[in-house]
């Protein structure tokens, strides 16, 4: 099959879609498929990704407590017709499908199977609750849909009330699977704590400051490493200056390969986040790479991770909560052992080619339901 998997973010900005249509379009490929990834591009020497096709140029937007990279432009219309005649696609699978612009302009001019996956989960769905009467009719072009854990099914469901498949986010188990080399970052005998993630508010890492602040005093060698893009805003640098706050390590974005060697090295994962996250990527990487999760009982992580089994949960903007977590798997390696490897075993389910099994299966099935119908655009977006 010939498919197109289209993103309303900014291709050359990490985030987990982008991972997901990534890893996804290069299973697809081992499959014998053709994948073409059409998503807005800021930067195209940024991005290495032959099989891309570059559709307008992504401005900053507040979305759900982050920043979406999209395009705005209502311009691309010409170019989205002629990419979509000259490619004849057989599948179009659509990632957020009812995000400005691409994604709708896309399906507006589709003539193929249309599947549309839902990653969002931000709690209170404004944008479907005032936009939901005006994109029904694209919405309606979808032939399949899936949805990435039952948080977001829940969360679009609300207004766009359908049948959806859940099939969970991938992770690379054996890109962070791997054993640890020699010579990594911080292995020097002090304890690593790490986390993982864009420095946005969300994220929660002033409760993991405030918890490490706490521990650091009886812990003394304890380390916080912290990885991820962005700033980490007034708040945390208050935190720190203000306690004094030695062994906090702001590392900034890296590469996948760096990030490997990061969790290997970590001896402890904590994701703080204080809502808003629809699937726990980061808690699958690390299980991979076998480590203990510390984590909050949001609804996305709690479909990833098991209470006491995988990891500890606790209360999101709970620091002594968090810290009393923290501490339980300071004390006891073989917790932590233990954890770890229920991890590895758990986070089987995500592999990316059982993944794409499932994929597979709503494309087959979104070609045969096209088959019986075939909807005319219903005019101009």
């Amino acid at each position: 099959m010939k498919i197109a998997l289209v993103s309303p973010y900014d291709f050359a900005y990490p985030g987990g879609v982008m991972a997901h249509i990534t890893h996804l379009g290069r299973e697809l490929e081992q499959r014998g498929h053709t994948v073409k990834v059409l998503a807005p591009v800021s930067s195209r020497d940024a991005v290495n990704a032959p099989n891309l096709i570059p559709i307008g140029r992504p401005v900053p937007v507040p979305s759900g407590g982050s920043i979406a990279r999209i395009s705005l432009s209502i311009w691309r219309e010409r170019r989205v017709r002629q990419v979509l005649r000259e490619e004849g696609f057989d599948v179009i699978h659509l990632h957020e499908p009812l995000a400005p612009v691409l994604p709708i302009t896309v399906l507006h001019y589709s003539t193929a199977a249309n599947v549309g996956t839902f990653h969002a989960f931000h709690g209170k769905a404004r944008m479907y609750r005032y936009s939901h009467r005006l994109v029904r009719r694209w919405f309606n072009k979808l032939h399949v849909r899936i949805a990435v854990s039952p948080p977001a099914l829940q969360f679009v469901s609300r207004f766009f009330p359908a049948e959806y498949r859940v099939i969970p986010n991938g992770i690379d188990v054996d890109f962070f699977g791997r054993e640890a080399p020699p010579g990594l970052p911080f292995d020097d005998g002090k304890l690593n704590i790490l986390f993982v993630g864009r420095l946005e508010k969300r994220k929660g890492l002033k409760y993991l400051l405030g918890a490490f602040s706490r521990l650091k005093w009886s812990h003394p060698d304890l380390r916080l490493l912290v990885v991820g893009p962005g700033s980490p805003g007034k708040e945390c640098e208050r935190i720190v200056a203000e306690r004094k706050l030695q062994d906090v390590v702001f590392v900034g974005g890296v590469s996948g390969e760096t990030l490997c060697r990061y969790y290997q090295t970590a001896h402890i994962f904590c994701a703080p986040a204080t809502g808003k996250e629809s699937f726990g990527i980061v808690l699958g990487e690390a299980m991979a790479a076998g480590k203990p999760v510390v984590a909050t009982t949001i609804e996305g992580f709690s479909a990833v991770v098991t209470n006491g089994v995988e990891g500890l949960l606790v209360r999101p903007r709970d620091e002594e909560a968090l810290a009393g977590a923290l501490e339980q798997l300071i004390l006891d390696p073989d917790l932590r052992r233990e954890m770890g490897q229920r991890g590895r075993v758990t986070v089987q389910a995500y592999r990316w080619d059982r993944v794409a099994d499932r994929v597979e299966e709503c494309y087959r099935e979104a070609v045969a339901l096209r088959a019986g119908r075939v909807p005319e655009p219903a005019g101009r977006v």
